[in-house]
This record gives structure tokens, C-alpha cells and sequence, in this order.
């Protein structure tokens, strides 16, 4: 499995979608533990706010996941300022409660882009290095990844592809001395979370949801998924055919 991390002190660590959530909450976790942080999201704001608080244990690093270009010009700002980065966090995302009949594909592009084209824009980025120098990465995905579920017409594909795209990185990663977690969180009250209008069994704030996922990195663990009481059903349910599994899930939700 993975490397353990014992002590978060001194270690570099870069988080994208930092301005509100789990992003902004693991970036305080992380800086009281003693790590180097520098947090990334489209709104500056959030980020220049941070960094007045943490002073040189922080850095705000303005980004649209989806520029690869700009990704350059940031990981470049990140290796002047320290040197290496010991561990990357994606957790950017794009959410709204959609179903069949209200698909735009506009907006289905746009998610799509944030939540899948994001991450890999950043791993081509900075893959070279990390395997030149060690270090790791996490890909926050998200339980609606497991299977089909109303409601997440465009988003539940995208995070069903970085279910499998952090498979693939750890097969290929971990042999070579870079390790890979995949984050599979089920409801936190986020900004996004705000907008769903059913009810969300299990419902966490993004702080215990934060020291979750590190409790899961600092154990070496490739999967974080929380919190049991939502997470084993839904494996369940992950095994089941698809003569049990939609009666099931039709009959549960609603739909």
C-alpha cells in the first residue's frame, strides 16, 4: 500500500478548490498540523485571506483547473517558493442536482471539464516530478462514483471516472515511489451540498471530513470513503446486478 505519514511538519502540500468545503477546512487542518500549504481555486479572494492568516506557512496560488497552461505557471510559483511538493490534493468540482430530461450540454462540458479534465491537467503537470522526486497525490472523487444515482446525470460519471482513473494511478504510481489515495467522500455541508433538495443521510462538516481524509493518508490507506453508516450500503448495492440494484434504488430514492 502506501507510504505512512507520521508528521505533517514541514511538508509541502498543494490543495485545489481551497476557497470553501473540504478544500478550505483540510487546508486549516493541514497548517495546524505543521504543514506548508498552498491553497488554489478560481476566486482569490479565499485564498489572499489564508495566507493573512498563515503568513509564510501558506500560499495563494489564483487557478482554473481547467487551463493547463495556467497550471504551468502555478506549479512553477510552487517550486520557487519550496523547492518540491510532497503532496497534491484535487478536489475541485462542479456539481448541480440534474436529471435526463434537464441535461444541457453546456453545462454538462463544464462539469466535465472542472471535474475530470481538471485533474488530469494537473497530473501531467506535475507527475513528471513528483516521480522524479517522490510524493503523492489524492483525487477527491465521491460515493455518487460507485454506480448510477438520480439526480447526478453529469455529475456522478465524472466521479465515476476518477474512482477508475485513481485505480489506474496506483497500479502505475505506487510501484514507482509515488502514492496515490482516492477520497470518496458522501454528504458534507459544502456550498455545493446547499443546493441538493433531498435528504442526506449521514450529513458531515467539512472540518470532521477533513481530519477523515487525513486520518486516511496518515494510515497509507488507497480508499478514504466515509462515513460507514452511508458508505457500506452503497458497496452493497455496488455488487448487486442490475435486476436488484434499479428496482432497489428506484423504489429507495423515489425516482
Amino acid at each position: 500500500m502506501n507510504r505512512r505519514i507520521s508528521d505533517w511538519r514541514g511538508l509541502r502540500v498543494w490543495l485545489t478548490g481551497a476557497s470553501s468545503g473540504i478544500g478550505a477546512a483540510l487546508a486549516e487542518v493541514l497548517i495546524r498540523r505543521g504543514a506548508r500549504v498552498a491553497v488554489s481555486a478560481r476566486r482569490a479572494e479565499p485564498l489572499d485571506a489564508f495566507v493573512q492568516r498563515h503568513g509564510a506557512q501558506a500560499l495563494a496560488m489564483p487557478l482554473d483547473v481547467t487551463d493547463a497552461d495556467a497550471w504551468v505557471q502555478a506549479r512553477d510559483r510552487v517550486l520557487a517558493a519550496w523547492g518540491g511538493i510532497d503532496l497534491v490534493v484535487f478536489l475541485a468540482a462542479s456539481w448541480r442536482p440534474t436529471r435526463a430530461w434537464e441535461l444541457d450540454a453546456a453545462e454538462a462540458r463544464s462539469t466535465m471539464e472542472t471535474n475530470v479534465v481538471g485533474v488530469t491537467n494537473g497530473l501531467a503537470c506535475l507527475l513528471p516530478g513528483l516521480l522524479r522526486d517522490g510524493g503523492g497525490v489524492a483525487l477527491v472523487s465521491s460515493v455518487a462514483g460507485y454506480r448510477g444515482l438520480p439526480q447526478a446525470l453529469t455529475y456522478g460519471p465524472t466521479k465515476a471516472a476518477l474512482i477508475n482513473l485513481a485505480e489506474v494511478l496506483y497500479l502505475d504510481l505506487v510501484p514507482r515511489g509515488v502514492n496515490v489515495h482516492l477520497v470518496n467522500p458522501g454528504f458534507v455541508r459544502t456550498p455545493l451540498t446547499e443546493r441538493n433538495t433531498f435528504p442526506m443521510p449521514g450529513l458531515m462538516e467539512p472540518e470532521a471530513a477533513a481530519e477523515r481524509i487525513l486520518r486516511g493518508i496518515e494510515r497509507g490507506r488507497f480508499e478514504i470513503a466515509f462515513p460507514k453508516r452511508l458508505i457500506w450500503p452503497l458497496k452493497l448495492l455496488r455488487i448487486l446486478p442490475y435486476w436488484l440494484y434499479l428496482p432497489l434504488v428506484r423504489r429507495g430514492t423515489g425516482a
